[in-house]
């Protein structure tokens, strides 16, 4: 005896028995042609006409993330390597780990060089001259090394006094999303001013991907830099960035215009990125655009848009928000 459905309500449905199911068909995906068309497509080298050179091997953005990894690691042992050791274990622990985190980047950075090499006959083989930049320039990225972490520690102490939520300055190095995105763009800048191809791009993305903090490695930033919460935050390829600046989430220090060539294409290069003197304050959601100068000491006030220069000590701000009472439709 079946019971009364509720009023209202649908029959419940009932799966059919697994007898009943229609039997699944074949799919097929013409796979033959598909893998065509596609080899067809990758066939074309996106970075020059068809032919012009040998297809290259890319960078292994998976290995260049274990690399930096480590080398964040080396800078900031007790916090991101080992924290129960004693004073000589940690010394081979920065020895050991450097020596393999330099190895790797060693070899994506000649991979990168390869890449981007003009003379090369062999999909992994730069020319002499490029396989010589890549030994000097790394050399001489692992010799900046103390130097970043010297502008590491005061970019840690700023946080620490300019955010009142902050216990500690190591606190800020272990958990907050600015410092992992400045740490990751120290490393890049100076791999970019080397003039190592791909491998700082692929950092800088590592942090944006992590942090939501988009910073160009061509940006030039200087010490005791903040940034406040940080998500949204972007940073053009030629920005400069004085001493003590903090910032806070959503501010774009962009360009306003892209000067073009014949073509219509953007010019490479040129400077179109804001110059941020010392001492500035810039709160959330301001935009700020061009090849403009914020002066030493300024503030500038959240969601303000900005595409003039401002002298030293300026206090810029939004027009004062009106607001009118209406009643029954008064005012309309």
């Amino acid at each position: 005896m079946s019971l009364p459905l509720s009023i209202g309500r649908p029959a419940p449905s009932v799966a059919a028995p697994p007898a009943e199911r229609a039997p699944l068909r074949p799919t097929t995906w013409s796979l033959p042609e598909l893998v065509e068309q596609l080899c067809i497509a990758n066939a074309r080298p996106l970075r020059g006409s068809a032919g012009a050179v040998p297809r290259r091997a890319l960078p292994h953005r998976e290995t260049v993330a274990e690399a930096v990894a480590g080398l964040r690691a080396a800078l900031f042992p007790w916090h991101f390597g080992t924290s129960d050791v004693s004073e000589e274990g940690v010394r081979y622990y920065i020895g050991r780990t450097l020596q393999s985190s330099l190895d790797r980047l060693s070899a994506q950075a000649r991979i990168g060089f390869a890449f981007d090499c003009p003379h090369a006959q062999e999909a992994h083989d730069p020319c002499a001259a490029c396989a010589a930049r890549a030994i000097d320039a790394m050399r001489a990225f692992a010799a900046r090394l103390p130097g970043i972490r010297a502008q590491l520690e005061t970019d840690a102490w700023a946080a620490f006094d300019g955010d009142p939520a902050a216990t500690s300055a190591d606190e800020t190095v272990f958990s907050y999303a600015g410092l992992a995105a400045i740490t990751y763009h120290r490393l890049a800048h100076e791999l970019h001013g080397l003039g190592v191809p791909l491998i700082p791009r692929i950092i800088s993305e590592l942090a944006h991907a992590a942090t939501g903090i988009d910073i160009h490695p061509g940006a030039r930033i200087g010490p005791r830099f903040f940034i406040d919460h940080g998500t949204g935050v972007v940073i053009g390829e030629t920005c400069v960035i004085g001493a003590n600046v903090r910032i806070y989430q959503g501010v774009t220090l962009g360009a306003k215009s892209f000067p073009v060539d014949e073509d219509g294409k953007p010019i490479k290069g040129v400077a179109r990125h804001p110059i941020i003197e010392d001492d500035v304050v810039i709160y959330a959601g301001a935009t700020i655009l061009g090849r403009i100068t914020i002066g030493r000491g300024s503030s500038i006030g959240g969601n303000v848009w900005l595409t003039t220069s401002v002298p030293r000590g300026s206090k810029i701000s939004q027009a004062l928000v009106r607001q009118d009472l209406f009643v029954d439709g008064a005012g309309i």
